[in-house]
């Protein structure tokens, strides 16, 4: 079997993409992470057949508009460890793509074009600000893992009520006084972490949720009722508190 053309510049002391890069139209995958670049020319909507980007720890404050032309990207964006205050809207145009990593970046927000990535298996958001989440999130139908950490969330958009295929649900370090309701019923929920927010109460019906092996509640105020917790420990969840 035939490789991808790869084009590999982790680690390269760059602080701009050489021109040369725009020549590989056939790439499949673009690594540029662990390089000190400050911006993205919009020539990378030249690259039409990647399938994987990753421009992780770098200093980037913005990304082009273009991006949003790499329609082809269906394995993975890495945008993690940036300076980005905001997304692009034409992110939404990537709806192959199935991971998605943008902590560690000073966003606030998350843009509510996010929707159209219907393909997204995992999103992972930590440690941006974010205050709160997209109602377009409920679209994203294929995700499996969503992880927030250390944002300051205090409620979960409705619409994650329809994300039947979530497994892992990270929620840790957020200011919620409350386990979102939106994740009442989820048939596959097997993760739940929940550590370090300011939950008042633990609801019963987090008992009901049939697939739910571990719960985290640590460094919260709050002492789930030993009925529910006997609930947990009879159906094999392991309950953290």
């Amino acid at each position: 079997m035939t490789a991808e053309p790869v084009v590999d510049l982790w680690r390269a002391g760059l602080d701009r993409v050489p021109e040369e890069v725009w020549e590989h139209r056939e790439a499949r995958t673009l690594i540029l992470a662990d390089n000190a670049l400050t911006s993205l020319p919009a020539d990378i909507g030249r690259l039409r057949r990647l399938r994987t980007l990753d421009l992780g720890h770098n200093a980037l404050v913005s990304l082009p508009e273009e991006i949003g032309e790499l329609t082809g990207l269906d394995r993975c964006l890495y945008l993690h460890d940036n300076r980005l205050a905001r997304l692009p809207r034409s992110l939404g145009r990537l709806g192959e793509l199935a991971y998605l990593n943008v902590g560690d970046n000073p966003l606030v927000s998350l843009p509510e074009e996010i929707g159209g990535m219907v393909g997204l298996v995992e999103l992972r958001a930590q440690r941006c600000g974010l205050r709160e989440l997209p109602g377009s999130l409920g679209r994203l139908t294929a995700l499996r893992e969503l992880w927030l950490r250390g944002n300051t969330l205090t409620a979960l958009p409705g619409g994650v009520a329809g994300l039947r295929d979530l497994r892992e649900v990270e929620l840790r370090e957020n200011a919620l006084e409350e386990v979102p309701e939106a994740l009442r019923g989820l048939p596959l929920l097997r993760r739940l972490d929940l550590r370090s927010n300011r939950l008042r109460e633990v609801p019963h019906w987090l008992a009901e949720l049939p697939a739910l092996e571990k719960l985290d509640l640590r460094w919260n105020r709050v002492h789930p009722a030993p009925r529910l917790l006997d609930a947990l420990a009879r159906r094999g969840c392991v309950v953290l508190c």
